[in-house]
């Protein structure tokens, strides 16, 4: 990838599809200018992307709007979440500051360095993470132009065992936890894909990890917008951390093109 290339793709879908689906933590590839910043080097930094990586997410995303009856869109992050996390709010509303992992993090998933305390995250900031959130606020809009609604289906995975770095990593851990919104999830969004993934074991609500995410032009304030977020433990379709998919993926494909096609008129 050269310094002109975007770091995310937006993948079309079908013009009525109302239905984008995010992936923004499966990529590994980390710039080198990125990595010569790092404190953990070698294969100390391939094992943190082991762990801070949603492995096979993209893939996971992309079998689903291949079996789904109307193509979904679908927006990929193409850098690791080490360049910048776009989820991340990048200021003092973010909870993650506590641990280091704002927009751009600064502590491993075990809590140690990953960059200089004199580390100024500004220049990433400009470069990653203001470009994807306008990118993504476009996608929203793109599809609130043509079909009247935008429904953001977040695609991640977590790993079976909790990590130091998670705030909230002694609730229940779940085969597949739905993430939610006040405002932005509705009742039927949820009931939709706990129909859409009953035979892929328990599902839960909002723990480890809970709600979802929506561009901040939207956020809060445009119930046009509906989103959820899809968390699936890793242990469901790949080997952890970091190790190949299984057969399980293949299921959860069909499953997420099961909900993609029931939000789809």
């Amino acid at each position: 990838m050269t310094a002109a290339e975007p770091s995310f793709e937006l993948v079309p879908g079908a013009g009525e599809s109302p239905v984008i689906l995010h992936v923004p933590h499966s990529a590994r590839e980390t710039p080198a200018e990125v990595r010569a910043d790092l404190v953990p080097k070698g294969a100390a930094l391939e094992r943190e992307l082991d762990h801070i990586v949603d492995a096979h997410t993209a893939e996971l995303a992309a079998q689903a709007a291949g079996a789904a009856r109307v193509a979904p869109w679908r927006f990929v992050n193409r850098l690791s979440r080490l360049v910048v996390d776009p989820e991340r709010f990048p200021d003092e509303r973010e909870e993650m500051v506590a641990v280091g992992m704002g927009a751009v993090y600064t502590r491993t998933t075990l809590r140690a360095p990953l960059r200089p305390e004199s580390f100024d995250p500004e220049p990433l900031i400009a470069r990653y993470f203001r470009p994807y959130a306008r990118a993504m606020t476009e996608a929203v809009a793109g599809r609130l132009a043509a079909t009247g609604r935008a429904v953001i289906v977040d695609v991640h995975s977590y790993p079976t065992a909790p990590l130091p770095y998670e705030l909230h990593g002694d609730g229940p851990r779940p085969p597949v936890c739905l993430g939610t919104d006040a405002l932005h999830t509705p009742p039927e969004l949820v009931e939709a894909a706990q129909e859409a993934f009953a035979g892929c074991g328990v599902i839960g609500l909002d723990s480890p990890f809970s709600g979802t995410y929506v561009p901040l032009e939207f956020h809060g304030r445009d119930p046009r917008v509906s989103a959820l977020m899809v968390e699936i433990r890793r242990d469901t379709y790949m080997s952890e951390p970091g190790g190949p998919a299984g057969p399980g993926l293949r299921i959860l494909a069909s499953a997420l093109a099961a909900l993609v096609d029931a939000v789809t008129p």
